[in-house]
């Protein structure tokens, strides 16, 4: 039998998943596909819980099938090879999945858009993950925005909301009808974790402005792993926004602003945005690069963020610019130590996001916090947390004789910072 394939990556839905309704809307039945990619489970633990939330999401698309008498075929290996194995195996019609904008996914779709090019098979990508891609909001010179605010602006007055309706499949008819069977994890190779991601929730948005900075109020909504791997359409968490929401708006579009950034200026994975900074004596010292990791700094706030970071893998966003911004300025360690312990713990880790924020935090970005920006965390901790409820929730041992002595003095630290970074601008 003919088939087309639709191949899931960060899109693991059903509803509203614009790629995999291109594909339905073919003239041949739709296998749907998922590859664990080995190319990136070499780099996770055996216990990541973002591939267990992946497993568990991929699992109930299978289920949902199954009863539908459709199923979902995974595959294990490099993407090409399992390519190559699908074209022995199934009379391929067509190919669809959609867009992926990061720089090894590019590669990525590339050698597998070649390889069925050979057997004169089309891989269409579909834009999906995004309202706006990377060439449709430019400046009027057609140079990507490298500042934030007029790429807000400029995304607001092309945004259409009449365009982001949510789209359900109709017919499940139009599946290729089999039965595979699912794997285990071990199959794959991997274990449970103990960690788990959070359904989220918008039930609280009102409040989302006034609270989203203080930590122990959990006013969070858990949104962005479910955006990250697609488990939730970003049109169809649009589409419930009011008015009043432009603050939890603004948060998506910094979502895509960054993205557009690490797509037009790829070079950003492993350098500073500013090439001026490059010169930057950054100390590198690794014992104090463990003591932030563990969160034994002695300043409360940074502590309690890695520890949250490090048993939940969620971290709050006013929390995150803190650890960030000491370990730039009051440590000076390089910002992308910092970035890679993240990419290793967030649940919700996004390359754009995570470098961009990084950046942000080390004024080494673009529309980067300046140099001499420096946060106090002390006056962080007595601003945002004044009753001590979110440090004392994660650090226990805080305000006792056990809890250590501030590992760094800060107007120190920030005087060493500011001159640092003076000696090194170019």
């Amino acid at each position: 039998m003919k088939v087309s394939i639709f191949w899931f990556r960060r899109d693991l839905r059903l509803e509203d998943n614009l790629g995999l309704l291109a594909a339905l809307e073919d003239e041949y039945p739709v296998l749907p596909l998922f590859i664990f990619d080995n190319n990136i489970l070499k780099e996770l633990p055996r216990d990541d819980a973002r591939l267990t939330f992946i497993y568990d999401s991929l699992k109930d698309m299978d289920d949902r099938l199954k009863e539908q008498g459709a199923s979902l075929l995974c595959r294990k290996g490099k993407p090409v090879d399992v390519w190559k194995d699908l074209l022995q195996e199934f009379d391929i019609t067509v190919a669809y999945t959609n867009k992926d904008y990061e720089p090894y996914a590019r590669i990525r779709d590339k050698e597998v858009s070649d390889l069925l090019e050979k057997e004169g098979i089309a891989l269409h990508r579909i834009k999906d993950q995004v309202i706006f891609e990377e060439k449709d909001i430019l400046k009027d010179d057609g140079d990507p925005y490298v500042v934030y605010t007029p790429y807000k602006n400029k995304w607001l007055e092309h945004f259409d909301r009449a365009s982001i309706q949510p789209k359900a499949i109709q017919d499940y008819k139009q599946f290729y009808q089999t039965s595979f069977d699912f794997p285990n994890l071990a199959d794959i190779d991997f274990r449970r974790s103990s960690i788990e991601v959070k359904p989220y929730d918008l039930s609280e948005l009102q409040h989302y402005k006034e609270l989203r900075d203080f930590p122990s109020e959990d006013a969070t909504s858990y949104l962005s792993p479910h955006l990250r791997f697609g488990t939730v359409s970003v049109r169809q968490i649009i589409a419930t926004l009011k008015p009043s929401d432009e603050t939890f708006l603004s948060e998506l579009i910094w979502r895509e602003f960054f993205m557009q950034i690490l797509y037009h200026f790829p070079k950003v994975v492993k350098h500073n945005f500013r090439a001026k900074y490059d010169d930057i004596a950054w100390r590198n010292n690794e014992k104090e690069f463990q003591l932030w990791c563990e969160g034994k700094t002695g300043y409360p706030m940074v502590d309690a963020g890695m520890r949250q970071l490090n048993k939940t893998g969620y971290m709050h966003n006013r929390v995150r610019m803190i650890v960030a911004g000491f370990l730039c300025k009051h440590l000076l360690i390089d910002w992308r130590w910092g970035e890679a312990y993240f990419a290793k713990k967030l649940l919700d880790y996004d390359l754009s996001a995570n470098n961009g924020n990084w950046q942000w935090a080390a004024g080494t970005g673009c529309d980067a916090a300046p140099y001499f920006r420096i946060f106090n965390p002390i006056t962080q901790f007595t601003k945002f947390d004044k009753k001590e409820a979110y440090v004392k929730k994660w650090v226990p041992e805080y305000n006792t004789e056990t809890y250590p002595e501030p590992m760094v003095e800060h107007k120190m630290a920030r005087e060493r910072a500011l001159e640092t970074y003076k000696q090194g601008i170019k």
